[in-house]
């Protein structure tokens, strides 16, 4: 059987060299034994590569079935996510038991929200990735309820997104709404000052996907770019399941094409 013992022995050589005291060698081998015998392990849980896969699933299950059932455009769009993700069959297997409980009565979807936000504390370069995947299945059947909105805002309060992030998000998946005053307005107001998204004419608008006015001066439109181009970039996502980086390249393509689009247009050097 192999015993690790690396960590009892630079824990106890850190208190001694460093401290010269045998005290404080004791207490570094203590900590060392800690690390060997992974009783600190639960300092990074949320870094399990497929730790977000249960809450991700419950938390989709809840989303379909808040306007009352789940459709098949919604379950077509969540297997269609187990196969991106390429999940082997224990993982498909915990991901379907996720949706299952997600959609079943009386389930309540901040569990799976907390869990998110946990597993996120450690991964911030996730976040966005998987508010795409949430809002995927939110838009499934077309222009989400207001329940699916509240819950999509919930999410993103959850996990420090702001309100014009989600716009832009939905904007470059698709939907747009009027801005006016900053904030999001469109066709179809609910009792939160939201309004159902509609599909752009031809294609998204850039503003609405930096989340910018579009008499934003030059300044604010590169930082906010700027801002959501380092969210997105792939490269921050190093080690993570293929189809979170699929996800991340996609956005960030999306992104560059909005300011090069405002870049052209106001002639931004």
């Amino acid at each position: 059987m192999r015993v690790n013992i690396l960590g009892k022995i630079i824990g106890f050589l850190v208190g001694l060299l460093f401290f010269h005291s045998i005290p404080f060698a004791v207490l570094g081998l203590l900590i060392g034994h800690a690390f060997d015998s992974g009783a600190l392990r639960i300092f990074t849980r949320g870094s399990e590569p497929y730790g977000f896969i249960e809450p991700l699933f419950a938390l989709l299950g809840a989303v379909a079935k808040t306007d009352g059932r789940v459709s098949e455009s919604e379950i077509a769009v969540v297997e269609k996510l187990m196969i991106r993700l390429n999940l082997d069959p224990l993982w498909r297997r915990r991901a379907i038991d996720g949706f299952n409980l997600g959609k079943a009565p009386g389930y309540d979807p901040n569990i799976a929200i907390g869990k998110l936000r946990a597993w996120c504390a450690l991964r911030r370069n996730y976040v966005m990735p998987l508010v795409d995947m949430v809002a995927e299945t939110a838009l499934a059947e077309g222009a989400p309820s207001p329940e699916k909105m509240n819950l999509m805002r919930r999410l993103a309060w959850s996990l420090h997104v702001s309100e014009l992030q989600l716009m832009a998000l939905l904007a470059m998946k698709g939907f747009v709404w009027n801005a006016g005053a900053g904030r999001a307005r469109s066709q179809s107001q609910d009792g939160n000052g939201w309004r159902g998204p509609a599909r752009a004419p031809s294609g998204p608008d850039p503003y609405t996907v930096l989340g910018v006015a579009r008499d934003a001066d030059e300044r604010t439109i590169k930082r906010a770019y700027r801002k959501l181009i380092s969210q997105y970039h792939p490269d921050r996502l190093a080690g993570a399941p293929e189809e979170l980086r699929r996800r991340a390249e996609a956005r960030a393509t999306e992104i560059n094409a909005a300011w090069e689009r405002i870049q052209s247009e106001r002639a931004f050097k």
